[in-house]
């Protein structure tokens, strides 16, 4: 049985310096994202797209929410096979490629997590865990570009790192 879960988000351009878009450089692309009972995250395009530099970009929070899920995803799983994750961080990274019109896409994202274990026995069952959270990663699954997972797992008193790619 599919379940299904709605999601909304209100967008709002506050870029208008007076002019609204009467040319490329006559506006601002700030905007805000606003989910409801949340904090609303102050946005822009990227600093090569005329936006502000110190504000989140759609190309950053699409990193970031692969990012994210991969490590929601690991983190459950780990926790349903009794490995014991004591840290996680992830260092990922994105390629956006344009064409001569201006129009792009990603080509490929490439997650880096660092996990620490609490004891040398989980090392091999924590890196196999990551090809499974790829494979259930809901945004993962909804992107048309290749999400590579690159990982390196630690215990605490030993350091073992994966010298191969997790995939699918």
């Amino acid at each position: 049985m599919s379940k299904s879960h709605p999601y909304s988000a209100k967008i709002t351009w506050t870029g208008n310096t007076g002019e609204g878009t009467a040319n490329y450089a006559a506006y601002e692309r700030n905007h805000t994202i606003e989910i409801e009972g949340k904090v609303a995250l102050l946005a822009s395009s990227d600093a090569p797209f005329r936006g502000d530099i110190s504000k989140h970009n759609p190309e950053d929070l699409l990193l970031s929410s692969l990012s994210s899920c991969h490590m929601l995803w690991y983190l459950h799983l780990c926790a349903d096979a009794k490995v014991i994750v004591l840290a996680y961080e992830d260092s990922a990274t994105g390629t956006l490629v344009q064409d001569e019109t201006g129009a792009g896409k990603f080509s490929e994202v490439i997650l880096y997590p660092k996990v620490t274990v609490r004891d040398e026995a989980m090392v091999e069952k924590a890196l196999a865990l990551h090809k499974e959270a790829h494979r259930y990663c809901f945004i993962a699954n909804s992107v048309n570009f290749e999400v590579e997972t690159e990982a390196e797992v630690s215990a605490v008193a030993r350091k073992v790192m994966a010298d191969r790619k997790v995939e699918d």
